[in-house]
Formats: C-alpha cells, sequence, structure tokens
C-alpha cells in the first residue's frame, strides 16, 4: 500500500512542477523577479536537513535489520527531530514572504510557491507523524514502509528546491 501512495505522491508533486513549468514558460520574467526574492539560503538549509534527516532514517532502517531496536528509535527520533527543524526554516521564510506582501494572491509565482510548498510541509507533517508511529511499532517492515515514505518527502524537496528556487 505504501508504494501505491508513494507513486500518487510522486504524480501529483510531478503535475504541480508541470504546472509551474508551463506557467513560468508563459511569463519567465515575472517568475525570476519574484523567484529573485526568495531566500535561497533558507531553501539550501531547508535542502541539508532533509538529507541529514534522511540519512538518520536510513540509519535507522540499517540498525533495525540488524535487530538494534534501542538504536532504531533513537535514530528515528533523530530522523523526526531534525524534519521538524525544516518546518521551522519554511515558518521563518513564510513570514519573511508574508511581511514583505507576498501571499497566495501577490502573483501566479506565489500562488505556486506557496501551495508546492506548503504541500510539501503537509508531507513533512505526515511524515514526521509516521516515523513516531515507527518509533513505537518498530519491527523491520514497519520501520522500512515508514523511512521509504519519509525518502520519498527527501527526493521530493530535492526536486522542488531547484525548481522553485535555482533554475532560470
Amino acid at each position: 500500500m505504501m508504494w501505491l501512495l508513494i507513486a500518487a505522491e510522486l504524480l501529483v508533486f510531478g503535475a504541480a512542477l508541470l504546472g509551474y513549468a508551463g506557467a513560468r514558460a508563459l511569463d519567465p520574467a515575472g517568475f525570476a523577479a519574484a523567484q529573485d526574492g526568495l531566500d535561497r539560503l533558507a531553501g539550501t538549509v531547508n535542502t541539508a536537513i532533509l538529507l541529514t534527516s534522511g540519512l538518520f532514517a536510513a540509519l535507522a532502517t540499517e540498525a533495525s535489520r540488524r535487530g538494534e531496536r534501542g538504536r532504531t528509535r533513537l535514530l528515528l527520533t533523530a530522523a523526526a527531530m531534525i524534519g521538524a527543524l525544516f518546518l521551522v526554516v519554511k515558518g521563518f521564510e513564510y513570514s519573511a514572504e508574508i511581511a514583505a506582501g507576498n501571499g497566495l494572491s501577490t502573483s501566479t509565482f506565489h500562488t505556486l510557491y506557496f501551495l508546492i510548498t506548503g504541500f510539501h510541509a503537509i508531507h513533512v507533517i505526515f511524515g514526521i507523524l509516521i516515523l513516531a508511529i515507527v518509533m513505537v511499532f518498530d519491527d523491520l517492515e514497519h520501520v522500512e514502509t515508514g523511512t521509504a515514505f519519509w525518502h520519498m518527502v527527501d527526493l521530493i524537496w530535492v526536486v522542488v528546491f531547484p525548481c522553485l528556487y535555482l533554475l532560470r
């Protein structure tokens, strides 16, 4: 079931990014100007946060394969807590955007930016909840399933970040 969910989520984000690319093609100057206002450092920090969190999730899977329940739970906790930092950084980033007068209706770029990154943030929250559940029900199958979802969240950000923040 989890693999079907992951495939569906990848398709949804793929469609959103295709829509973004199409809208960008219609207004390249407007998108470039709006994109220049984004905090690339915050986006870069969030990329490092999610990749680090993904590393801890992968280490948790390996610990689970070795039967190290305590270590598995510790690594899952670290993955979830580091993942929560993503939301803190994103919150500061959203606050700065809103303080600058940018919201969902400011421009097509901002509409897509907030929708795509907001939808991703919801997945981060859901992923943290999955990791928390897996900490309790920590058999290998659950750990592998939970961390597979978490890695999907990482993968999506690795694609979203350059599309929204870097590509011209």
